[in-house]
Formats: structure tokens, sequence, C-alpha cells
């Protein structure tokens, strides 16, 4: 049967937090474009709903000023921990479906890459508009609606390991297609939670030769060994994983990121409504 909570399988003990440190370093040049563009407050409540392990709370604190509280919520307790390393602002361990502040506590609520793993979107963006004051702004943030490119010069493979990707995550949470394709309504799913003034933008991270460090580590040790690897090899033909393996791998003559024509895009689509 297919679980109709927590569709990732997220609880309070469960951590990823290697990887969202990696992502955060990787995409702060970015988040803190995304931050610089936002109308934030001046003053007030904000909340970072799913703030992992508070690498972009930290950013978001800076951009805010002394003059704003920012809580972090995180439903993994072991995230919270890590978001340590990064500042001593509040945080709380709750559920983003069940939030722990009175109705109206909020005047801004930044959330990234938390809405697809609530059960119930519109319901948890209903919750989230219910803490906001009657002039408060939430601002939802999603990575990869649009197809990422790892290998300019061969797209077959990038639509191959894509497609794996997909079937691998959708047989281990037991998830329909309609379940991981639905996150790429959230301009739908903001409206049809009523929020008012909706606007929409897209921002790039893209990234080609020469690459830092933090592009390298967060390449070979989030994507190609913590996002595919040997896991995704079931779903793909034999001559796609001969290539995956030398494209991904150091010891390669092939090694993707030692090509002079490596070029990587990937996307941040910001959502922004007020209440």
């Amino acid at each position: 049967m297919r679980q109709s909570k927590r569709p990732l399988s997220d609880s309070p003990d469960r951590s990823y937090a290697a990887k969202l440190e990696r992502f955060g370093s990787f995409a702060e040049p970015e988040l803190r474009r995304i931050f610089a563009d936002l109308e934030l407050p001046s003053s007030g409540r904000v909340l970072d709903l799913g703030c992992g392990t508070g690498h972009a709370t930290a950013l978001l604190a800076e951009q805010l000023g002394s003059e704003v509280d920012l809580v972090g919520v995180d439903l993994s307790l072991a995230h919270l921990r890590a978001a340590r390393r990064h500042h001593t602002l509040p945080l709380v361990q709750c559920d983003a479906e069940r939030l722990c502040f009175r109705e109206a506590a909020f005047d801004f609520v930044w959330s990234c890459n938390t809405i697809n793993h609530l059960a119930d979107s519109v319901a948890g963006l209903q919750s989230l508009r219910r803490s906001l004051r009657d002039d408060g702004c939430m601002v939802l943030a999603q990575s990869g609606l649009l197809p990422e490119m790892f290998f300019a010069w061969d797209a077959p493979l990038d639509d191959a390991v894509r497609a794996a990707c997909h079937r691998y995550y959708r047989e281990r949470y037991e998830l329909a297609v309609a379940d991981i394709a639905g996150i790429r309504a959230i301009l739908g799913l903001m409206r049809s939670a009523d929020f008012k003034e909706v606007a929409i933008r897209t921002y790039a991270l893209e990234r080609s030769q020469p690459l830092s460090a933090v592009d390298r580590d967060y390449f070979q040790h989030v994507v190609f060994e913590g996002t595919w690897g040997e896991r995704i090899w079931p779903y793909l033909e034999s001559a796609e994983i001969d290539k995956l393996q030398r494209y991904c791998s150091p010891d390669s003559s092939d090694y993707c990121l030692d090509r002079r024509d490596f070029h990587h895009i990937q996307t941040i689509t910001v959502c922004v409504g007020h209440r």
C-alpha cells in the first residue's frame, strides 16, 4: 500500500545533514542573490520553515539585520544540531504540517525544498498562511523544477539518468508519478491556498570550468555518489552504466569534472505570496 503521510519518510531521527550542508555551500551565491532580491522586512518576526542544517538561515539573518527576530524550524533533531555550527539563532523542532506557533505570529516565512515533503501541500500552505499577519509574506522556493544538465555533450545519458532516478525514488517511497511531478505546480499550490499577489521567478545555478572546490565536492559526493551511484544501475542499460561510471569516477580519464566543456545547469524557483 502506498503511504499517505510523510511521502519521503521524514522523521525526527532521520538525517541527511551532510547532503544539506554541501548543497547550502554550493548554492550560497544564488541564495544570497535571492535574498537580496526579496522585499525582506526590516522588523518583526521571520520563520525559516524546514531550515535543515541552517546554512540558508544564517545567510537570511545577515540580510535581515538585528531588528528582526528569526527562528528556524525543522522536523529532524539531527539537522537542528548541525545548524548550531552556523549560528545561535532560535531553533525549534516541530512538524511543518502541525506548527507549534500561534496564528498571525510571523511577518515573513521562507521555506526552501520543504513543501514536497508534506503529505498535503495545500493544507500545509494554508496553515502557513494562517501563521502570517494580515500583511505578511510567504516565500516558497523549490529546486529542480526543470531538468538539470550534467553532461552537456551527452543529452541521452542525462535523460536516462534522470528517468532512472525518478524510478528509483518512486519505488523506494512507493510513490506515483503525480506525487513527484505535482510539486512543479507551486504557483498553483500557492493560489489554491488563497495567497494573494502571487508572483514567481526562476534562478539558474550555472557552473562551468574552472570549478571551485565547493562545486566539485557537491557534484561528487551529493550527486554522483549520494543521488546516483549503484542504486540507479537497475534502471539503466549496460552501456549507460559504463558511461556513467567513466564520467563520474575521479580516476577515469573521462571524468566529467575535469572536462573543459563541463557545463552544469539547475534551477531554484521562488514563488512569493501575501496573506
